[in-house]
């Protein structure tokens, strides 16, 4: 059911509302990521002075090229929260999509205003980042078994708020987070479908898109009334 659910998710990728908020979704991306490895290199000093060796130059050059190898593979667990922040933003744009193709006969979706879409965005946001840091020593510790963790541990976040922010347009929060708890095996499934591409360097920038549209046909499927949950 699920991987029925993400074929026609990547069936829809030529739309151009979905091409409209991929190429949105990458550019702030990528901006974001170059704007923390140039301010990284910025506060890097232009010389070390060394004990016995004196004034070294070309030492700022070698850290800077540290710092932006150690940001790529960073990326791969940043990619999580800043794919997540920024398809916050354009959640309603992908799910009408969605909606208008595959379900025509739908009425309205109720309108979430910008201002709770940015709070519930950084707010998971800030949220991924916190138990991304938290999990960091499992992750160290599990060695081969870490990208399960992660894996694991991120489907649940992912799954949670995706669902959540696809389901609130028509159930309220509420009835989001009842119909939630009642599918949370599914939905955790999704998530931890989502999250193993999230960590493949490129890839990853498609795939928030392909995640909101993937939890738009799950939320459809489960909830056959499309009306509040009493």
């Amino acid at each position: 059911m699920i991987f029925d659910d993400f074929a026609k998710a990547l069936g829809q990728i030529g739309d151009p509302r979905f091409r409209s908020v991929l190429l949105r979704g990458i550019g702030l991306t990528v901006l974001l990521l170059a704007g923390v490895t140039t301010g990284v290199q910025f506060l890097l000093p232009d010389s070390v002075s060394l004990p016995w060796f004196g004034e070294i130059g070309w030492l700022s050059s070698l850290l800077s090229g540290f710092v932006l190898v150690a940001m790529i593979g960073l990326s791969v667990i940043l990619m999580v929260p800043v794919a997540s922040l920024f398809t916050g933003f354009f959640l309603d744009q992908v799910v009408d999509a969605v909606e208008a193709k595959h379900f025509p006969a739908l009425e309205p979706a109720n309108s979430v205003s910008f201002s709770e879409t940015l709070m519930d965005a950084l707010g998971f946001f800030g949220l991924l980042v916190v138990v991304n840091l938290l999990a960091l020593i499992v992750y160290l510790l599990s060695t081969l078994a870490a990208p399960l963790v992660f894996w694991a541990v991120n489907g649940v976040m992912l799954g949670r708020e995706y669902f959540q922010m696809v389901a609130m347009r028509r159930l309220g929060r509420a009835g989001a987070k009842q119909l939630r708890a009642r599918h949370r095996g599914q939905i955790w499934l999704a998530g931890a479908l989502m999250a193993i591409p999230l960590t493949v360097p490129f890839v990853n920038l498609v795939i928030p898109v392909l995640g909101v549209a993937t939890f738009t046909h799950l939320f459809h499927r489960v909830n056959k009334t499309g009306k509040p949950i009493p």
